[in-house]
């Protein structure tokens, strides 16, 4: 990957997208949509990614309370202010509007749940942290971003990161915002991509468990 640097970030995250649409246009039973939305990007990060995964952590125990201080503002506003997500900001044509992505009897099957959880909990932290603050957020400080250290700070990099970032989560796009915020400071803090995939996974593995719990599968975009 020496003359395409950029693909060990990009292609998981890339897979990864246009799986999420596979629903929509294969046939297939849900559990088996699941299986491959984590075997496909997990085969793509083998192949192509291993040598640029970090997973040594510098500081674990503080990555952990931010995943779990970036969950509590996810929720907040809606448990906040009921109806709030209904606001023509949070629900237009631009940005889509809350749905739920489950359907009834995928809700009720434990493999499925397990398979949705280790999919946001495991995978999703791996693939959007090496698209978004180890890639992204050094590409658009030089295309040559090897050369650009992990956690390099510059503004119009970390706010259009941040930005992008929460337009991938649509009607959450508030929460996301602040989520990318506090995601790319933490990047720029400990200038380790182990540390954020561990926040990530804790933020995700949190949400995921409230999703189960409360029945709050609008969370689950």
């Amino acid at each position: 990957m020496k003359r395409f640097p950029s693909v060990p970030y990009i292609a998981p995250f890339a897979v990864f997208v246009v799986l999420l649409s596979l629903n929509r246009v294969l046939p297939l039973p849900e559990v088996a949509i699941q299986i491959l939305q984590i075997a496909i990007p997990a085969v793509v990060l083998l192949l192509f990614s291993r040598n640029v995964m970090d997973f040594r952590l510098r500081n674990a125990w503080m990555s952990i309370a931010i995943g779990i201080v970036v969950f509590a503002i996810w929720i907040a506003p809606d448990l906040a202010f009921p109806g709030y997500r209904n606001h023509w900001l949070f629900h237009n044509a631009l940005l889509g509007t809350m749905q739920r992505s489950m359907s009834e009897p995928a809700r009720a099957s434990t493999a499925i749940l397990t398979l949705r959880t280790a999919r946001a909990a495991l995978l999703v932290p791996i693939v959007e942290e090496l698209f978004w603050r180890a890639w992204l957020m050094r590409w658009l400080i030089s295309p040559q971003f090897e050369k650009v250290p992990m956690g390099a700070y510059q503004a119009t990099s970390f706010w259009i990161c941040a930005v992008l970032f929460a337009s991938e989560h649509g009607a959450y796009w508030d929460v996301g915002l602040l989520a990318g915020v506090i995601y790319n400071w933490w990047m720029i803090r400990t200038r380790n991509l182990g540390d954020l995939m561990l926040a990530h996974a804790v933020t995700n593995a949190c949400l995921s468990a409230y999703v189960i719990a409360a029945g709050k599968w609008e969370y689950w975009l």
